[in-house]
């Protein structure tokens, strides 16, 4: 059986973190009940800025946002 990941990067205020995990929890729910095998979210607080590329220069992150990273697993 294949299996895949679905992914999601995007950039949040920083004063949207709890209501951001808030519908995380509720995303990751309905995706378990309709076939995920687990989900993991992830708040980048501290991640530099690469040379070439990174996930803050992915998402044209602004001052007072950070990065986050969900991920699904099917």
């Amino acid at each position: 059986m294949a299996r895949y990941v679905d992914g999601f990067v995007l950039p949040i205020p920083r004063k949207n973190k709890a209501a951001h995990r808030r519908l995380a929890r509720k995303a990751g729910q309905i995706w378990l009940e309709h076939g995920a095998l687990e989900y993991r979210e992830c708040i980048a607080e501290d991640v530099k800025p690469g040379k070439q590329t990174s996930f803050p220069q992915s998402v044209k992150l602004r001052p007072g946002e950070v990065v986050v990273d969900l991920r699904k697993k099917a």
